[in-house]
């Protein structure tokens, strides 16, 4: 990851709720080596090393590796479930905040796209404890887009025959931009954002009123 990519059209500082400046330098630089050598290719010494620290100062706020990547994961889950449940609440119909939260959705992804592959894809690596935890948070993301999807059934706004098997579908299109996206590609965040709230609502059959 760079400083680049996280503050690159952003509306916040990254990882700003982290504290002190040193444990914020560390998280970055370890969302950096995961993101680029995966998870466990990396050593706290790596992690020590591009956060311009020792590997002994590591341990003053993160006891291991592992902690680390929770604290990562967990951060990042937070902040999609947020993202999600704001467009969810928000006034308008089925249709309008389906495409929100797709939009800034995707648009976090692509934003963070470095974060967003280790948040994503770096799952399996945690602690059983952890690994459950996140897998709740996953779950509360999933029963937010279910939520707006089967209010859009209900209205007559989508015709959707299975709703779960949508939910999922249109959580992976979106989740899967942190794979490919790339900062310095024909289309920004926002870009990739509108087309993919259209490809959603295209895929949901969404009527036009």
């Amino acid at each position: 990851m760079s400083t680049a990519e996280e503050t690159a059209g952003g509306d916040e500082t990254p990882w700003e709720e982290v504290t002190p400046d040193a444990a914020r330098r560390l998280l970055i630089a370890a969302v950096d080596a995961f993101a680029e050598r995966g998870y466990h290719a990396t050593t706290t010494r790596d992690i020590a090393g591009r956060a311009g620290m020792s590997p002994a100062a590591l341990y003053i706020h993160y006891k291991t590796k592992e902690e680390l990547l929770h604290r990562i994961s967990r951060i990042g889950h937070d902040k999609a479930l947020e993202i999600l449940e704001a467009a969810a609440s928000a006034p308008g119909t089925a249709a309008e905040r389906l495409a929100d939260a797709v939009r800034k959705f995707v648009r976090w992804h692509a934003e963070r796209h470095t974060t967003a592959r280790v948040v994503q894809y770096e799952l399996d690596a945690l602690a059983p404890e952890h690994r459950a935890e996140i897998i709740e948070l996953r779950r509360g993301t999933d029963a937010v887009v279910r939520r707006i999807i089967s209010e859009g059934v209900e209205a007559g706004e989508f015709d959707v025959p299975d709703v779960p098997g949508t939910t999922l579908a249109v959580l992976s299109l979106c989740i899967d931009v942190a794979r490919w996206f790339n900062a310095q590609g024909r289309r920004t965040p926002d870009e990739v954002g509108d087309l993919y709230a259209d490809l959603v609502l295209r895929m949901v059959r969404a009527v036009q009123k």
